[in-house]
């Protein structure tokens, strides 16, 4: 009877803590309409692309890449485009084909952290694994802060892509203008 008590205790405190970080976490996200931060992207460990973002909740980013090439990328909730002086012309998605549709939409989150476990290969981070689509996404958040810290997902070319955000600003005043596609389409 004592191993039958130990085990109920042992398992019920796992549950409580299990539950209570996906809540703050939950807590933290639903009072976030805007956020800006620093990005390191890296691409098959191959390529690394560094720059500056804006999301404005649901689903809506503004990211300039630090390049040669003046990369944008944008999203106005419904198509994502990118646009570089690399290319001739420019790139567009439909947003929902994306990994990024995911990352990008709150409620989302909201719905696969409250159902996810927290990955315990990471002391620093909580981390969430789901898959969506045959999407495959991780998304990562500060144990002190709950911040959103990076994500990782596999391209439309299926490429590992993983996003790490530094000099994280949460509700910060965002034209909405800002994510109007036309203005980065040649």
């Amino acid at each position: 009877m004592k191993k039958y008590l130990i085990f109920f205790f042992i398992f019920f405190f796992n549950i409580n803590a299990y539950s209570f970080s996906n809540q703050k976490i939950i807590n933290h996200l639903e009072n976030i309409k805007s956020l800006q931060f620093k990005f390191t992207q890296k691409i098959d460990n191959n390529n690394i692309e560094k720059g500056e973002c804006i999301i404005l909740y649901p689903k809506q980013i503004f990211c300039e890449y630090y390049d040669i090439y003046n990369k944008i990328l944008v999203s106005n909730g419904k198509s994502l485009v990118i646009n570089s002086d690399k290319i001739k012309n420019y790139y567009r998605y439909p947003l929902d084909k994306t990994p990024l549709n995911f990352i990008l939409d709150k409620k989302f989150l909201i719905s696969k952290i409250n159902d996810a476990e927290n990955d315990k290969n990471y002391p620093f981070f909580y981390v969430f694994n789901f898959e969506y689509e045959n999407n495959l996404i991780k998304v990562f958040f500060d144990k002190e802060s709950l911040n959103l810290m990076g994500w990782e997902t596999k391209d439309i070319y299926q490429n590992l892509i993983q996003t790490f955000l530094s000099d994280i600003n949460i509700n910060v005043k965002v034209e909405e203008k800002l994510f109007s596609i036309q203005k980065y389409t040649n």
